[in-house]
């Protein structure tokens, strides 16, 4: 957090971070205390849209952001092929089940074990202890995160592979087996990801990816920082304000894809569960509209899950890159309260 050259500085309950900046068993703690804060949202939400579903209204005209993406991988399908929410009620248990177990661990790394993560029951945990500006102990940690994430990446392709997703091109749930290796088709769509029309192109884009964080995790655990700590590696400006900033420029990178990708693509989010494809309007800033006849949609003011969808990813990308130039900036030593201070000397004198 920036200090401003105060070696004692002192924050307010809002500012929640400076908690957690120094003390990386409580940075575990809120990070596994918000995962359970997400189990429970996604459990308790699918629960109740999964009670209110109307059948003779499509599931994208009634508010259905969960039952639509648990639908897109092919749950909730009887043995004929229907959605009938099969299985669904289960999933949603088990994650209001997982988020208790979630909260207990957040509680234990609040309360009970190491706050700085110098030692503890399990060996070597001081490993994984945040030191800001060192970048052997950082790039170590992203090795792991990298890891992981390409783990992630796997189990989704072999889901689809083992037991299937829904292909809105003929409207059943199918497998669907990655084109290993086939880089040309990868580099093909770089430009024109928008339009990808094939399940296979899909998954085969989420196993080479799956490569690339798996290779580029081992990769930081093993080599740390390579050759000398300059400052263009980062020498006096890494910090938790930088790496904050960098996390939220992630998020908006990230969002902002989303919000194009779900707007238009019909073949990873299905028109059947999510609403026809939107169109992009410009006012005060870029919005999406409906395209097909809403007259039936009773929720989201009146629009589909995927507009409400795609325009709620929208905005929240835009406030992440806010919060990303706030950061980046404080980051680098920029004083707003300077900032403020001239704006006021400036309107005094012209009042003068």
């Amino acid at each position: 957090m920036q200090t401003y050259g105060n070696p004692d500085p002192t924050y307010g309950w809002w500012v929640g971070n400076s908690v957690v900046t120094n003390r990386a068993g409580r940075f575990i703690g809120s990070h596994v205390g918000h995962t359970g804060i997400i189990c429970f949202a996604t459990g308790a939400s699918t629960l109740w849209e999964l009670a209110r579903f109307d059948p003779s209204v499509a599931m994208g005209h009634q508010s259905s952001i969960y039952l639509a993406h648990l639908a897109n991988l092919g749950i909730g399908f009887d043995e004929a092929g229907v959605w009938t929410g099969a299985g669904v009620a289960t999933i949603a248990i088990f994650h209001l089940i997982f988020s208790a177990v979630y909260g207990g661990a957040a509680l234990l790394h609040s309360l009970l074990f190491d706050p700085d993560l110098t030692g503890g029951p399990i060996g070597r945990v001081d490993k994984f202890k945040l030191e800001w500006d060192n970048p052997d102990n950082l790039t170590f940690i992203l090795g792991h995160h990298l890891i992981f994430l390409g783990v992630a990446n796997i189990w989704f392709v072999e889901w689809a592979r083992v037991h299937g997703i829904y292909d809105p091109a003929i409207g059943a749930v199918r497998t669907v087996f990655p084109g290993y290796g086939d880089y040309g088709m990868l580099l093909s769509h770089q430009f024109d990801f928008l339009k990808i029309d094939s399940l296979e192109d899909v998954m085969s884009g989420h196993a080479f990816l799956a490569f690339l964080q798996i290779t580029g995790g081992a990769f930081h655990i093993a080599t740390r920082q390579i050759g000398e700590y300059t400052s263009f590696k980062g020498k006096g400006l890494l910090s938790a304000e930088a790496v904050l900033s960098w996390s939220l420029a992630g998020l908006f990178l990230m969002g902002l894809n989303a919000a194009f990708w779900a707007a238009s693509n019909t073949t990873v989010y299905a028109p059947e569960f999510f609403g026809e494809p939107l169109a992009l309007k410009f006012g005060i800033s870029p919005y999406w509209v409906d395209t097909g006849d809403i007259s039936d949609c009773k929720y989201f003011f009146g629009h589909t899950t995927r507009a409400a969808l795609v325009n709620v990813q929208y905005y929240f990308a835009f406030f992440c890159l806010q919060g990303h130039l706030w950061h980046a900036l404080r980051a680098q030593g920029v004083d707003f309260r300077r900032i403020l201070g001239n704006l006021a000397t400036l309107t005094s004198n012209s009042a003068e």
